[in-house]
This record gives C-alpha cells, sequence and structure tokens, in this order.
C-alpha cells in the first residue's frame, strides 16, 4: 500500500442508533469481541496509545495505534503503525445518521508507504482484512 493509491473504504449500514455503534467501535470490552481479541486497553481519547500483538503466517505484526482525532457519536480516527515495520495510515471511522439506522464508514488513507513485498500489506489484502471485520464480525457481533 502506497501514499499515493486512494483510500481503502468499507461501508456498512446498521438498523441501530448510532451510540449503538459508537460504543461497539470505541468499548474496549466490546472491540475485544469482534475486532482483534488481544487489544490491552482501547479508550476514546486524542493521544491514547496502544499496542498489541497479531501472528500471520509470514511474521507477527505488533500494531501500535495512536488516537488522533475523536469527534464522540460522529468519529474517530487512529494512526496506525507496526513496530520496525515502515509505514503508516490512518483508520477512520465515520457513523452518519440516516432515518433508520447508522452508515458507518471506515476508510484506511496511507500516510506513510508499506512494503508491498509483504503480503498482508497490499491493498487487496487490507480490502479483505476490513470487509472481514466491519461486514462480517461486527455485522453478526451487533447483530446478537
Amino acid at each position: 500500500m502506497k501514499a499515493t493509491d486512494s483510500p481503502i473504504i468499507v461501508k456498512q449500514f446498521f438498523k441501530l442508533d448510532s451510540l449503538s455503534v459508537w460504543d461497539a467501535i470505541t468499548n474496549h470490552q466490546l472491540m475485544i469481541q469482534w475486532y482483534f481479541n488481544n487489544i490491552p486497553d482501547f479508550k476514546a481519547e486524542v493521544g491514547f496509545k496502544t499496542q498489541f500483538n497479531v501472528k500471520a503466517p509470514s511474521r507477527d505484526f505488533l500494531h501500535i495505534w495512536e488516537v488522533t482525532n475523536v469527534i464522540p457519536l460522529k468519529k474517530i480516527t487512529y494512526n496506525w503503525t507496526f513496530k520496525d515495520i515502515k509505514g503508516s495510515s490512518d483508520v477512520t471511522f465515520e457513523l452518519i445518521e440516516q432515518n433508520d439506522g447508522t452508515l458507518l464508514r471506515v476508510s484506511n488513507v496511507v500516510i506513510e508507504d508499506f512494503n508491498d513485498n509483504i503480503p498482508e500489506f497490499k491493498s487487496e489484502s487490507c480490502l479483505m482484512g476490513w470487509k472481514y471485520f466491519i461486514n462480517e464480525q461486527l455485522v453478526s457481533f451487533l447483530s446478537k
């Protein structure tokens, strides 16, 4: 993934109020049920940082997140990097209230190029990952 690539965008509509969706994407106890189960902590506060490891077939990826923007019930952005791996992206979760529910729009914007020789950093892999988390995992979690 390169900074010159178009952002990766995934959308999902929920027949829920924005507070329910916001809680699912910002409440640590809820996030670990559908997102990454080993996130040690999370706070929807600018400057909050966390890190956790994800094992992949090719290597371990120590994820490092820093919250950079919060508009409660509307938008949260965090910068996403990996220890000892070049690259950086901003991931934004935006909630758009509609008459019969909430549209969640997730965008992944590359700030600093990632190494495309690492399979997990190809655009197709990133898109598949976001579709899995948002269109499958979060949908399943919020339908309970």
